[in-house]
């Protein structure tokens, strides 16, 4: 059979696919276990396929494959993600935008909104192409996309749920903001962003106003908070130190003051506990904000249990306006509001010597705490600095430092449903399985309040609608009307409609911002709040949404949830399963999705992360182009990336798995075409040994298989298929292969039926992972369906697994191994014969015995008590098996060994000529060693038939096939097509 171009051969059957339209057919076969739900987390399409998609598309195309032969429907639809920061940030850079107000007073948000909306689906095409090409089966002619009218209305509809349970609420915190982006970022959002930046650390000096030269010393790695501060917090319990250096006094916490005045001479004047400095007044570090208001509750030292000794000086400089603990320590305490920084980073005008500089600027984001620090070094009230290497968060998208930042924020209370949510999480199945109480359950256990609202621009609204009272009306009425705060939470377009009185076909923020409508209570505008959702609400809502439910879809939906399988990258388990969970919990009381499967990375070869500017990893098309699809995904299946570690993609790796499986397997089923000359059937009933040895292994393949997919553990469930095609190469089909070739038309037949049936069944238990040559190989055997794919999972034949038979033959090729060691060790070819063999400490069947013996090309073999050491003979010992070879060649068995070595080189001629079994040849010979020409003689029946040969000729002819051997004196061959 000639050589065949696998990539060409894949896209041939991605044509038949498409032209018989086989996987719309897959969908809508008869299911008689119903539906097999699956939800597809949305890509965006603003960049290319990488390979962090291609090992999620793998695990999403090869489970669906999968379920619907075992009988299920399995519907698949893609899905695009369309809002948010990715989005906005590629409109921002083409526009020359360097922010917000930008977007807010040049642009327009509706302007802004419509380029966001062009620019969603920039890279669909090229999606559309990679995706079917890598063999994944996925409706993207009529995917969902988040943008859609129906799926953001079915986002109101989630929302309003969470209202009316009382679990949606305006609070005021610190959290983290970028200020490029100026908007708050949620937990799992910062979470992703954390680099090592090394920045200042300043212990400053503050000086008390009861006590001549005395000076608390705090330690902060933020410098730029500082104008902010209004209190400084000690720990009631911890032990101070007051200590004298030149005519200055400081107090500092004692378990560090080692650290912190390394390199000062000091006395210790006395100790004393935290408690001692309570209600102490100090000199504001900065006079920004030093008012009469400010200094009566503000400029004094509180007690706080956050503050501790293991690093710093045990004293904490408080800005409440910047950080989770001095806002909680703020509101405690009735301290001064100070927030001296705006949303965009910069210092308020009143922070006279600093106004309008960025607090952490991008390119250099340590310039502004030089220049405080330089500021307080001036003026005395620097006590040290130095660099400080530390974790800091970075916005996912912009990559611009984080500022922990008190403001408002509308939340979910997670934090009331904690409990349920961690209850009801023990009932989804992880593989891995480690993910579960691991990074998803400690993830879950840290949960807090989640900050859904976003100060942006492109992405669902929130669909709250606040009255305003009756201040912007010309007729302002009673005081009840001038402070009224009615909220109005829609959970549709119907009720939108019917209170405003128009039309709604979207529900973008530059659409529903213009819709107002008359408030119940006083009479008074109801207006939308500004803020959109966090799109990982919108992911949240997907299974929803996605249906268009409750408003449509309500039965089909009610009838399938929650999802049989999810499969994404292990960092979801912060992100698109979190929310998942949390929104299914909350509003419908079960989890979203049974089974999951969670990824790993897939980093460059070096272990470097993939880099386009780098060129550090080969692109997937020139993979997939060379090697084609199915070799990538066995690769990628096979992986330590399917159990949420990482792989160092290697291109060699692929080739690897290309030449061990793809090719290896093609050339067993080219070796059956090759002599099934006839039509045949496939049966498991041959008496053959060697026949119902593969049988046997190839039931147990369909069970060890058909058991790790249904657990959902892929590589454990391919694994074994590299193995099987490797024994049913070099053992079953090397052994068997004069019988292939018998004139024994029933012997023959056996082995064919054997063969058929073995391929038969591989080409459905290879169809989930490597989807194009189980195709190939089964709409050439003639399979029963119009392709594997609509054909039914392989039943386990249990009592064709034969335990007894398969462990003496894996005990054969144990012995096989040790003796193809000896001839290794001691430079004795396979082909050249042996006398005999011994083995000590198993007992095998005469059958298996001679199988053996023909691989090893031994004559003989005995089971003995004692292996006696003998000269010409070698002893080797595995456990408790233990060979003796007789590696003694006699001139019988040397001539022998030259007969298997001119066969060998005449069939390579043939090969080389690229002749069939049909092709009939001469073949030309010319030697002057007496003991090859007997050879020739003596064995010329055995030559001629193993070689398909008609006659063997002695002299040299002019031919286009020939070659010369080193044999003795030396051995000229050609051939010769007959006729």
């Amino acid at each position: 059979m000639a050589a065949i171009n696998f990539p060409k051969m894949e896209e041939e059957i991605l044509s038949f696919w498409q032209k018989n339209k086989i996987f719309e057919k897959s969908v809508s076969k008869k299911a008689p276990h119903g539906d097999y739900v699956f939800y597809d987390g949305p890509p965006f399409a603003t960049g290319t396929p990488h390979y962090g998609h291609i090992v999620a598309s793998l695990m999403k195309d090869t489970v669906p494959r999968y379920w619907t032969m075992r009988g299920w429907r399995v519907e698949r639809r893609w899905g695009w993600d369309c809002h948010g920061l990715p989005i906005e940030n590629i409109v921002e850079q083409e526009l020359g935008v360097k922010s917000k107000k930008d977007i807010e007073e040049k642009i327009g948000i509706e302007k802004f909104n419509e380029l966001c909306r062009s620019k969603v689906l920039m890279y669909a095409d090229e999606w559309k192409k990679f995706i079917p090409r890598m063999g994944r089966w996925v409706d993207m002619e009529n995917p969902y996309m988040t943008m859609d009218l129906g799926y953001m209305e079915s986002i109101w509809w989630v929302f309003k749920q969470l209202w009316d349970k009382n679990l949606i609420y305006e609070g005021h915190k610190a959290m983290h903001i970028c200020p490029r982006c100026e908007t708050t970022l949620s937990q799992s959002e910062v979470s992703q962003g954390y680099k090592d930046i090394e920045d200042i650390s300043v212990t400053i000096k503050f000086k008390l106003l009861d006590e001549p030269n005395t000076y608390v010393l705090a330690w902060t790695t933020t410098p730029w908070t500082l104008p902010g501060n209004v209190a400084l917090a000690v720990g009631e319990d911890i032990d101070y130190l007051k200590v004298k250096i030149d005519n200055e006094y400081f107090i500092l916490a004692q378990n560090t003051s080692e650290k912190i005045l390394n390199g000062h001479k000091y006395e210790v004047v006395k100790t004393l506990k935290g408690k001692n400095l309570i209600g102490k007044a100090y000199e504001p570090l900065f006079p920004y904000f030093d008012t009469p208001k400010n200094r009566e509750r503000g400029f004094k030292i509180y007690h706080a249990p956050f503050v501790a000794t293991e690093e710093g000086t045990g004293v904490v400089h408080i800005a409440p306006a910047f950080g989770e603990d001095d806002l909680n320590l703020g509101k405690k305490e009735d301290l001064p509001w100070v927030q001296h920084v705006t949303t965009d980073g910069r210092f308020i005008p009143l922070v006279l010597d600093f106004a309008g500089e960025h607090v952490k600027p991008i390119n250099n984001p340590t310039a502004t705490d030089v220049k405080i620090v330089n500021w307080l070094k001036e003026r005395g009230k620097l006590f040290a600095e130095e660099k400080y290497l530390h974790s800091y968060p970075h916005c996912w998208r912009c990559d611009t430092p984080l500022l922990n930042y008190a403001t408002s924020s509308w939340f979910i209370k997670v934090t009331a449903v904690k409990e349920k949510i961690i209850k009801l999480a023990q009932k989804i199945y992880w593989m891995p399985e480690h993910i579960k109480e691991g990074r998803f359950g400690k993830w879950l256990e840290g949960a807090q309040d989640w900050s859904i609202s976003r100060q942006r621009f492109w992405g669902s609204v929130l669909p709250i609608w606040r009255c305003a009272g009756t201040k912007e009306l010309k007729n302002q009425k009673t005081e009840e009307q001038k402070s009224c705060d009615n909220i109005k939470v829609i959970g549709s377009i119907v009720e939108l409609e019917k209170l405003s009185g128009q039309k709604i076909t979207d529900l973008h923020k530059h659409v529903v911002d213009k819709i107002t409508f008359k408030c119940e209570k006083c009479g008074g505008q109801m207006k939308r709040i500004p803020d959109v959702l966090d799109c990982w609400f919108e992911s949240g809502s997907m299974p929803y949404a996605q249906f268009h439910y409750p408003f449509e879809n309500k039965e089909k939906f009610e009838k399938n949830f929650p999802a049989e399988f999810i499969a994404e990258g292990v960092d979801q388990t912060r992100c698109w399963f979190y929310y998942l969970h949390v929104l299914s919990t909350a509003i419908m009381d079960e989890i979203p999705f049974k089974n999951v499967i969670a990824n790993g990375i897939v980093l460059a070869e070096d272990g470097q992360k993939m880099s386009k500017r780098l060129k550090n990893y080969p692109d997937p098309n020139d993979i997939i182009n060379r090697y084609g699809a199915d070799a990538l995904r066995y690769y990628l299946l096979t992986s330590p990336v399917m159990k949420a570690d990482t792989l160092c993609f290697s291109e060699k790796g692929v080739e690897e798995m290309f030449k061990k499986l793809i090719m290896i397997l093609w050339n067993v089923f080219s070796f059956y075409q090759m002599y099934a000359e006839e039509k045949v059937d496939a049966q498991p009933n041959s008496k053959n040994i060697l026949d119902k040895w593969v049988i046997a292994k190839t039931n147990l393949l369909i069970k060890n298989v058909t058991e790790k997919m249904n657990a959902y553990d892929l590589v454990l469930a391919h694994r074994p298929i590299l193995e099987f095609v490797d024994s049913l190469s070099t053992w079953y089909l090397r052994r068997s292969r004069d019988r292939f070739k018998s004139n024994d038309k029933k012997e023959k037949e056996e082995a064919l039926q054997t063969l058929k049936y073995v391929l038969l069944n591989l080409s459905k238990i290879t169809a989930p992972g490597t989807p194009f040559i189980a195709e190939k190989i089964y709409l050439e055997l003639g399979g029963p369906k119009e392709s594997v794919h609509l054909d039914d999972w392989p039943k386990i034949e249990e009592k064709l697994i034969d335990e007894n038979l398969l462990s003496e033959m894996a005990l054969g090729q144990k012995i096989v191994e040790i003796v193809h060691a000896i001839r290794a060790e001691h430079k004795i070819k396979v082909r050249q014969p042996l006398a005999d063999l011994e083995i000590q400490g198993a007992k095998i069947s005469p059958e298996i015995m001679q199988i053996i013996l023909d691989e090893v090309n031994v004559k003989n073999g005995h089971f003995v008590e004692e292996l006696k050491e003998e000269e010409g003979y070698v002893i080797k010992a595995d456990g408790q098996l233990g060979i003796r070879l007789n590696i003694k060649i006699t001139d019988e068995l040397k001539k022998e060994g030259l007969v298997r070595e001119i066969i060998r080189q005449i069939n390579a001629l043939r090969k080389e000529a690229g002749l069939t079994i049909s092709d009939r040849i001469i073949v030309y010979f010319e030697t002057s060693d007496e003991l090859v020409l007997s050879v020739i003689k003596n064995f010329e029946e055995k030559i001629k038939k193993d070689t398909l040969s008609d006659n063997l000729e002695k002299g040299k002819v002019e031919v286009a096939h020939q070659k010369r051997l080193e044999i003795d004196g030396g051995l000229w061959l050609g051939i010769k097509l007959k006729g």
